[in-house]
């Protein structure tokens, strides 16, 4: 749904943002040490002794880095600042994600658009290599002038995607209904640019100006230190991780509608045009 973010909303959302500031920490980090480029390797560049990655995409292909650990459960938080400017075609994303035919995977992916037009935020889960769960957001904040920060949690009980600390979708650990949800297998964490002209803005009608290449996107401040490090299927958590049992609480909830009724603009589990045999089992439970 679309819906209106006038004076009022954005008043209300600067309040929620200094509320909950205090739970987005910015942490040392170093992608020369934990992460490796494996794909477009001449379009990423790392500054500033490892604290800043640039990607870029041209005509000829994007970039992709990977952690070079995996890991079983965490919370992974990464700061971007999207593509300025023409960024119709493009995708910059930042996701989990197992790897394999059957994978599981969590995505945070910003749809470029034509200048001066805003970013859509597109979110997607694959469990069991099954997706089309795409939840799709406007953002109350203009992407490409400053970093903001983006954040997965997963644990046993839920999948929960922050955005500047701020919770926008929440995934429920239904195995008990027969829902598949993650929880066997580790995931490495990738941040990555590409061309999706085919599909990524207005379904694919826009295309990419390459005139206005090389496109590009940057990243800092990742924070891998609160996540269950996988070794030889072992996994190391540290000493008592305040996230492994962590739901979202009252206050959190209430945000979490708040946000969705103001800048969500796709629910999949609202489809009935798409899903016309039946909504998908997990969106009929409350």
């Amino acid at each position: 749904m679309f819906c209106s973010q006038g004076y009022a909303n954005r008043f209300h959302l600067v309040h929620l943002l200094i509320v909950i500031s205090f739970i987005v920490s910015s942490h040392g980090s170093d992608f020369n040490k934990d992460f490796e480029v494996t794909w477009g390797h001449r379009n990423a560049r790392i500054h500033d002794e490892g604290r800043l990655l640039e990607l870029s995409l041209d005509r000829e292909i994007g970039s992709r880095v990977q952690s070079k650990e995996r890991y079983l459960y965490g919370r992974f938080d990464l700061e971007m600042k999207l593509v300025k400017g023409e960024s119709a075609g493009t995708i910059t994303s930042f996701y989990i994600c197992t790897g394999g035919l059957n994978h599981d995977e969590v995505d945070f992916e910003f749809l470029g658009n034509k200048s001066g037009e805003p970013y859509i935020l597109h979110t997607n889960f694959f469990i069991n290599g099954t997706g089309s769960k795409e939840h799709q957001f406007s953002l109350w904040f203009d992407p490409t002038e400053d970093f903001h920060t983006y954040s997965i949690l997963w644990n046993p009980f839920n999948i929960i995607l922050y955005v500047d600390g701020i919770p926008i979708r929440v995934v429920k650990n239904n195995m008990e209904y027969g829902i598949a949800f993650p929880t066997s297998k580790p995931v490495h964490v990738y941040a990555s640019i590409w061309d999706a002209e085919d599909w990524a803005t207005q379904g694919g009608r826009v295309k990419i100006d390459w005139s206005k290449a090389p496109f590009t996107a940057y990243y800092r401040k990742f924070n891998l230190s609160n996540a269950c490090v996988w070794n030889d299927g072992k996994t190391d958590c540290g000493v008592n991780p305040g996230w492994i049992d962590q739901k979202l609480d009252w206050w959190s909830w209430m945000t979490l509608r708040w946000v969705q009724m103001n800048y969500l603009l796709y629910d999949y589990c609202t489809d009935t045009k798409r899903f016309k045999n039946g909504l998908p089992p997990e969106c009929l439970i409350s």
